[in-house]
């Protein structure tokens, strides 16, 4: 399909656009309320788990704060998701060969232990279903450690840090799209071992198993995958911050085994199996013009607090519509505030959304792509079939990177939208969001509105020590949220949603692929990856 062709519209004159600009800078500037918002969200309510009592907890209060600054047609939208989990209380220690305290915490849906096990360890690591035959007969009674013990990962680089110029000029290259079904396959395989890990440990008779933390300096994320109703992994499972795991692991080589004294107590709740988005709306005065919306996910890792994912991002995009509602402004086109469920699970918020209001993706079987399938082959399935709300998207914009101020935006290719966007940052310059670059991101919820021709962007943001200490971390907290920054990006997403929805020119879409991008031909597959 070509782009769309620019809309025309009238809009307010000039001199009332300007005023407004100001008058929204002014309110999210000297009067915010972001913060306020953001330790509620992180020290009241906290960790964010998809269907956890925290999410739901949060899923009421973000409904209440929307309609309290006067935000219209606040409702939440639900998908079948699953069962929801939540930690009661847990704790582990080595028994012997000394009494140590390990920092520990049970893997998000995996079962509790129903009181104290007390059980020595073996260091078997697995990564491959061909591992399993090394460790037959051996892990009977035992906690089976099933990382690979590392020698450390101490960082050689400043863990927090703002980008320079020069760095964000070298995003600015377009990348183009290349599929890789045995990527994909890998990716599939690895997300299939865990099932069939839990079930060899089940047959063998181990009481646990547990995972090194992914970093040093006893940072935990509790990651886990989500199960259908009623179904759960046989085993409990335990994330150990690296360091205590790598002494565990080097007394199991030069001696006896230690022994660990554990209990998980952990909660199911299968009462209601669906998810819910939140919505809320400015409503526009011209039906005819559509809508556009901001985006960033509620849900997080229950390690943490969830405050830079995605607290920063969801408090950013409270603020934006706290902003635009409290200066009663009229926009031409409706704006819309979504706060997304099931992020971590694979994006699984937004591509609800997407799938109920603006695209369909069936595969060859006739069966619709659910959970983490549907997170790696939704984007490469056709034929593509647009629902009647289509057209009415015509800008997306989406926050998920931290705390970090915003410097600028991903055109993720759309070259037709790149002096539009550039005009819209313009008023922001000096807040140093001024870059628009070619090359895309991932990762994030606007992914899939992008794999099928909606103009949606995420944000440049400075990094700060998201990816360093942060991110899917037991330090996701309020403390690592920085004030002047949320103030900024708050203004910047206000601004432009201002801007984009009375805006004359509408942003075009992409073309709606038909096809999957090439693959190289040439590329040769290691097989020890498996």
């Amino acid at each position: 399909m070509a782009a769309a062709p620019l809309v025309l519209f009238a809009v307010p004159a000039a001199g009332q656009q300007t005023d407004d600009m100001n008058r929204v800078i002014d309110q999210g500037l000297q009067h915010s309320q972001v913060m306020q918002v953001a330790q509620y969200l992180t020290d009241s309510i906290g960790a964010r788990m998809t269907n956890s009592p925290q999410m739901r907890r949060a899923e009421a209060w973000t409904q209440w704060q929307f309609r309290t600054w006067g935000l219209k047609n606040v409702r939440k939208d639900g998908f079948p998701f699953g069962r929801g989990w939540s930690i009661q209380w847990s704790s582990v220690r080595m028994a012997t060969p000394r009494v140590i305290q390990l920092t520990a915490m049970p893997i998000a849906w995996t079962p509790g232990t129903n009181g104290w096990v007390t059980a020595p360890i073996v260091v078997a690591p697995m990564k491959h279903e061909r591992d399993f035959e090394a460790w037959r007969g051996k892990l009977a009674g035992k906690v089976v450690l099933v990382s690979l013990p590392n020698d450390g990962d101490e960082p050689g680089d400043a863990p927090f840090k703002r980008l320079t110029d020069e760095e964000i000029h070298k995003l600015d290259r377009y990348h183009q799209s290349e599929y890789d079904p045995a990527g994909i396959e890998r990716q599939s395989k690895r997300f299939a071992f865990r099932a069939k890990r839990d079930a060899f440990l089940k047959s063998e008779r181990a009481v646990a198993w547990a995972r090194m933390s992914y970093r040093d300096g006893k940072l935990l994320s509790g990651e886990g995958y989500t199960y259908g109703v009623g179904e759960t992994p046989a085993l409990p499972g335990i994330e150990i911050a690296a360091e205590d795991y790598r002494r565990l692991a080097r007394l199991a080589k030069t001696g006896p085994a230690p022994v660990l004294q554990f209990n998980c107590n952990v909660k199911f709740d299968d009462s209601d199996v669906n998810a819910y988005n939140i919505l809320a709306d400015i409503p526009g005065t011209d039906a005819r013009a559509g809508y556009v919306m901001a985006g960033a996910h509620l849900d997080s890792w229950v390690a943490g607090d969830g405050a830079a994912d995605n607290g920063a991002g969801t408090v950013v995009v409270m603020e934006a519509a706290r902003i635009l509602s409290s200066l009663g402004l009229k926009p031409r086109r409706t704006i819309r505030f979504a706060l997304w469920a099931g992020e971590e699970q694979g994006l699984l918020g937004s591509l609800a959304y997407i799938e109920k209001y603006l695209a369909t993706r069936m595969p060859p079987s006739g069966k619709p792509l659910t959970g983490e399938d549907a997170f790696l082959r939704w984007p490469y399935t056709f034929p593509i079939k647009p629902l009647p709300g289509y057209k009415d998207l015509v800008a997306y914009f989406n926050i998920d990177n931290g705390s970090g101020k915003i410097r600028g935006i991903h055109a993720e290719g759309n070259v037709a939208a790149t002096s539009l966007l550039r005009d819209w940052l313009q008023p922001f310059a000096g807040m140093g969001a001024n870059t628009v670059v070619s090359s895309p991101t991932d990762g994030t919820d606007h992914v899939f509105m992008q794999a099928i021709g909606i103009p949606a962007y995420q944000f440049i943001q400075d990094p700060l020590d998201y990816g360093t200490r942060v991110h899917h971390s037991g330090v996701d907290t309020f403390d690592h949220l920085k004030a002047e920054d949320l103030r900024q990006a708050a203004v910047v997403l206000a601004g432009l949603l201002l801007e984009s929805a009375n805006s004359e020119k509408a942003l075009p879409h992409m073309p709606i692929p038909t096809q999957r991008p090439v693959t190289n031909p040439f590329k040769y597959e290691d097989p020890k990856d498996d």
